[in-house]
């Protein structure tokens, strides 16, 4: 798995608390902490530390665009998780509507896949540990020191995985003095969320830390069909770190971490009110749309049966630190392992003709080990490692449907022409043939998939100093991924229609010719289909798979290099420019062989990036900008090929690049107030494409969709009140529309119909308006997420569309209001 090389690990409180002021006086779009930044060696201006990079360097020495996102910052915006602050990341954008299977995308890249059988190109890391795109990468904040939001590629630290970028959460590691603190937060929609933290000190070289966290959540719609409240939260978790200190030479955390996952699928909104429909389209491809509904102005029909989202998580970890006198010798041994369930609702409607689910259950353990050794001479920072990681996968792709519908999808489909089981109903009541009634059963499809992934790699970076304000920067990444993968689809479950096909013998067909009843050409096709229906799948139809699994084993190397040079003009100020490659291990799609046998090659993304920070020493205001370009080669993406006689996945291969800038500023005006903003604009297209599924266009110099800025902007202000300190703060954040290209309106990203579009611009405000003791032992604050209780249409799908429901919607969250207690000892 990929090296989480930059998060090493300060032994001395001096430093953590140094780490943690960046938020206050480097630009970070408002992430900040209330934390005095260390001085200089002058007493004069703040000198700010991070770790970015692997080593302890001040952020003028970190030649990388890079966002902090705090536990004060999460406290005001009252989120759960980190989809709940991307609004405010500018890049960044999170869809965590099923947080089993979230979606990442950073700078314009992100997931193009579902199945096992491939990776992220945005790495996420807790605590150093790699989390994979599923079942580990989404989990609840739970006792949170920071966020690193890294953009670019970040392929020679962090590995394979990161070639869009990283996003690291780090944790608190236990402290040497005694340390207690609660949180109770209340409000609409039935939520309740609870924190409490424990820290104890054992002895002088001993010290424990508990912290656990819960979130409840009824939601805020009902779904008519069940009168059950939608969409729902309901998860708790804890995690407990053993700290051993016998030397300052010496430092070892012992980390456990546990989540319980278990509520509701997600809600899907059709946007028909009538279904089965299938809407015509012009010469041009175009949706008649005039029939659709705003699916923010509809009730909620669900009808998927044991919908649910489970998830049961646990993590041990193990990180060494150990000063070698040259350098720092760091250790980290990690073992993770989930279970995961997500039944959900793929029709949006309660209509037994449309109705279709899908069910997603996996089973991962996974195991991480990393050799780092860091050291600086006058002449360089040096840092070389190895690491070492495995995978077991397991993951059952599950189709659900009716009769019902596969009457619907077959008496459309044009080489089909008519309703199987209406028609088999027909001929047994023509047949005076008593018990057929195939009409309302079940059928089941599964797709079952294993993976074995193994990944080496060693790694070395270096800052060369060239002078007292020039440095260049060379690192390379020879890594080698090795990975095993099955297929296997075995024959539908239909166990209630099984034994009325079985009544359809070629001699019962026989017998109506006999008696007239039937022409032979109508009772060798009604013997063909029985056949079918008996021996076949209709959507996971590979023969090779269906008897047993099938294996196939790849393996790629790959070597991700960068070269940095910055310069300081003085203390405040610096320029840099870079060349970094990231890369995304080769992989293999869970449900086609349509390219590539069925594997996804290697995707390589090679970023140019020049940049600049500083602030204006005494002033309060700080800034950075950066501009950037990208080529990204071999995105590998599957899409729904509707043309098709049963739509199936096939592989898209394109090569996507983009100019953009970061842009970020804060001014503390005073002790009281502060202003920050930040920005990203982004110019992101196809350059070529290769293997389209049928009826899809070149979209060779079109926008590949990602919006083409994203800001945001805030306050915050302070004041005396009363025996403590009142605050209050408020941020924005806006991102424009979706870029659309030919395909858009098919694929549902730029859909536009009567009283509502999809990709349109959006906005939302929180605000907070808090006190807190002049003890800091307690406070009050009332929280408010989306202000203006702006709803968008989120997504679109068109996976429902075979059986009659062209698309099916997920809307975003409306207001939230919440009131919030804590205590601290």
């Amino acid at each position: 798995m990929p090296n989480p090389a930059c998060l090493r690990r300060p032994r001395h409180t001096a430093l953590a608390a140094a780490a943690l002021s960046a938020l206050t006086a480097w630009p970070v779009a408002g992430w900040a902490e209330d934390v005095p930044a260390k001085k200089d060696a002058d007493g004069g201006t703040s000198v700010i530390e991070v770790t970015a990079q692997g080593r302890k360097q001040e952020v003028l020495q970190v030649p990388i665009s890079i966002q902090l996102i705090g536990p004060e910052q999460i406290e005001k915006l009252g989120a759960v998780n980190i989809s709940e602050v991307s609004s405010f990341v500018p890049g960044l954008q999170i869809d965590a509507t099923e947080p089993t299977q979230p979606n990442f995308t950073l700078r314009g890249l992100g997931t193009a896949d579902f199945g096992i059988g491939t990776d992220s190109p945005v790495g996420v890391y807790v605590n150093g540990v790699y989390a994979g795109k599923t079942g580990g990468a989404m989990l609840n904040f739970n006792d949170l020191k920071r966020v690193e939001v890294l953009k670019g590629p970040q392929g020679t630290l962090f590995g394979r995985n990161s070639a869009g970028g990283a996003i690291s959460v780090v944790t608190n590691d236990p402290g040497d003095t005694f340390a207690a603190s609660g949180l109770l937060r209340m409000g609409n929609q039935a939520t309740v969320h609870t924190e409490a933290m424990v820290n104890q000190p054992l002895n002088s070289e001993w010290a424990l830390r508990f912290s656990s966290v819960t979130q409840r959540r009824e939601g805020w719609t009902t779904n008519v069909t069940t009168a059950k409240r939608a969409p729902q939260d309901n998860a708790w978790g804890a995690r407990l770190a053993l700290g051993w200190t016998p030397s300052d030479a010496t430092h070892a955390v012992l980390s456990w971490e546990h989540e319980d996952l278990d509520q509701r699928a997600r809600p899907a909104w059709a946007l028909s009110p009538v279904t089965p429909v299938f809407p015509a389209t012009d010469a041009n491809g175009h949706i008649d749309t005039s029939g659709f509904v705003d699916p923010r102005k509809q009730s909620l029909r669900n009808d998927v049966e044991n919908g649910r989202e489970e998830r049961l998580y646990d993590g041990l970890s193990l990180r060494v630190e150990h000063d070698l006198g040259f350098g720092t010798f760091s250790s980290l041994t990690a073992w993770r392992h989930f279970n995961s369930t997500n039944v959900q609702d793929n029709d949006g409607t309660d209509n037994i003709a449309s109705r279709l689910s899908t069910g997603n259950f996996e089973k991962n353990t996974g195991w991480q080990q990393e050799f780092r050794l860091a050291g600086n001479t006058g002449l360089a920072d040096w840092l070389v490692g190895l690491s070492l990681s495995g995978e077991d996968a397991r993951q059952t792709s599950q189709i659900n449907t009716t009769t019902n519908s596969l009457d619907t999808l077959f008496s459309h489909n044009p080489e089909v022409g008519i309703a199987p089981f209406t028609t088999l109903n027909r001929v047994a009541l023509l047949a005076g043939v008593p018990g057929v009634a195939m009409l309302g059963e079940r059928w089941q499809e599964e797709m079952r998939n294993t993976g074995d992934f193994k990944a080496y790699a060693l790694f070395g970076d270096t800052i060369w100093h060239l002078g007292s304000d020039t440095n260049l920067t060379t690192g390379i990444r020879f890594t080698r991924d090795e990975k095993k993968f099955s297929w296997y689809n075995p024959l539908r479950s239909a166990p209630g229609l099984d034994p009325q096909l079985a009544v359809f013998t070629p001699e019962f067909f026989q017998a109506l010719v006999d008696a007239g009843a039937l022409d032979p050409a109508t009772a060798g096709a009604l013997t063909g289909l029985v056949g079918f229906l008996q021996t076949s799948n209709v959507e996971f139809n590979n023969p090779e798979w269906a008897t047993a699994p099938v294996y196939a084993k790849q393996s790629w190397n790959n070597v991700s290099p960068r070269l940095v040079i910055d310069h300081h003009f003085g203390k405040d100020t610096m320029v840099f420019g870079s060349v970094s490659r990231g890369y995304q291990a080769g992989g293999f799609n869970s449900v086609s062989t349509e390219a590539n046998g069925g594997r996804f090659d290697p995707e390589t993304v090679t970023n140019y990036e020049l940049g600049i920070k500083g602030r204006f020493a005494n002033s309060g205001l700080s800034y950075g900008a950066s501009l950037f370009h990208y080529l990204f080669k071999n995105l590998q993406s599957i899409t729904l090929d509707q043309t098709l006689p049963i739509p199936a996945y096939v592989v898209t291969v394109s090569d996507v690049e983009a100019t953009g800038a970061d842009i970020e500023a804060q001014w503390q005006i005073d002790r009281s107030m502060r202003l920050f903003g930040s920005a990203e604009l982004i110019d992101q297209k196809y350059k070529a494409q290769r293997n389209r599924a049928g009826g899809s266009n070149d979209l060779t110099g079109q926008p590949y969709g990602t919006p083409r800025a994203s800001l945001t902007a805030g306050v915050d202000v302070q004041w005396a009140w009363g025996s403590g300190l009142a605050n209050w703060s408020m941020q924005g954040s806006y991102l424009s529309a979706t870029r659309c290209n030919d395909d858009s309106e098919v694929q549902g990203a730029c859909l536009k119909a009567p009283g509502f579009r999809v990709g349109e611009a959006r906005q939302r405000i929180d605000t907070r308006l808090g006190w807190e003791a002049g003890s800091k032992n307690w406070g009050l604050a009332l929280v408010v997420n989306n202000l203006l209780d702006k709803q968008y249409v989120q997504y679109l799908s068109n996976l429902s569309s075979p059986v009659g429901s062209p698309y099916y919607a997920g809307l975003t969250e409306p207001r939230r209001i919440q009131i919030e207690v804590k205590v601290k000892l």
